[in-house]
């Protein structure tokens, strides 16, 4: 029987350990990766401390505004990716097996998405993927492919951004905003509205699902919207019936929001402001076929979906 060469004092660091080195290299930050991974500041420096003593170098030279792998670190760097990495196979082949994304399929939805869009897959899931358990996660976008990327989660939907290391994705399908306005605004009995006819000065929008600011209403000008941190659309509608104004909203909400007493829902003239949502994945999943069909379901169910745009198969 061959006998470990690991040392005691390696075999006492945990994945859990190597993964907040891992944060540390990502955020550049002990304060940012402390917050990503739900730790504290002072018990994420111990963990990677007690790594480094195990391991007999420093990772990360301190001091700096931003911390920076020592060289030793960066070589190392790789080495923990590849142990996760195989890790997170490991756990992938015990949950392998007849049933698709091995029994599982843990799905991150951004919050102002999932309500809307999980009524029209919750029931042809099962049906196409018989036997396998779907379970969904809302958040922010970028939260959650922070949780990707770290195991935590098997996909996201999400719009597309910049390429992230280690995740692929799939263009799923491009969802319209519409207007949703005070019901005593000027021009709240109107179907539909130019966004030209609008005060960027009197619209609310939120940071991270209008992340473009003016370019989402289409408008050039000095004036600037007020921006408050994301909340439900069902907040962000009531903040409208409540302060006046407008807002932009995701017309696969258009009848949850419709409901709600004080505003109005009005069709964009001419331009389209809008979201693409895209379908991630990290590119080492052993689940890729699984998830190339999960994609083709929610493309079908968007060309269904009234409004929705779905996406060409490239």
């Amino acid at each position: 029987m061959q006998r470990s060469m690991i040392s005691m004092a390696l075999s006492s660091v945990s994945l859990r350990d190597l993964a907040l080195v891992q944060a540390v290299a990502r955020e550049g930050s002990f304060n940012s990766a402390a917050r990503a991974m739900y730790i504290s500041p002072s018990g994420l420096s111990h963990q990677v401390q007690k790594v480094e003593q195990a391991l007999g170098v420093p990772l990360f030279e301190r001091g700096g505004r931003r911390v920076a792998p020592t060289a030793s670190g960066q070589r190392l760097l790789g080495y923990i990716e590849e142990v996760l990495a195989s890790a997170e196979h490991l756990e992938h082949a015990a949950r392998a097996g007849d049933v698709a994304f091995g029994g599982e399929l843990r799905l991150g939805v951004p919050s102002t998405l999932g309500p809307y869009l999980l009524p029209h897959f919750i029931e042809p899931f099962p049906q196409r993927f018989p036997g396998a358990r779907l379970t969904i996660s809302e958040g922010k976008p970028r939260g959650l492919l922070r949780r990707l990327q770290e195991g935590e989660l098997d996909a996201v939907l999400a719009p597309p951004t910049a390429t992230v290391t280690g995740l692929d994705a799939t263009d799923l399908f491009f969802e319209p905003y519409e207007l949703l306005l005070q019901r005593g605004h000027a021009l709240a009995g109107r179907p539909s509205v130019a966004l030209s006819e609008l005060d960027a000065a009197d619209a609310t929008l939120m940071t991270e699902s209008h992340g473009n600011g003016m370019s989402d209403l289409g408008m050039t000008g000095s004036a600037r919207p007020e921006r408050i941190q994301d909340l439900s659309l069902e907040s962000l509608a009531t903040l409208v019936a409540l302060r006046g104004g407008y807002t932009l909203v995701p017309i696969l909400a258009h009848d949850r929001l419709g409901s709600i007493p004080n505003v109005v829902l009005a069709a964009v003239e001419g331009a389209r402001p809008g979201r693409h949502i895209s379908l991630f994945w990290r590119s080492a999943t052993p689940w890729r076929e699984d998830l190339a069909r999960f994609g083709d379901l929610l493309r079908a169910l968007a060309e269904a979906i009234p409004g929705l745009d779905a996406a060409g198969q490239g």
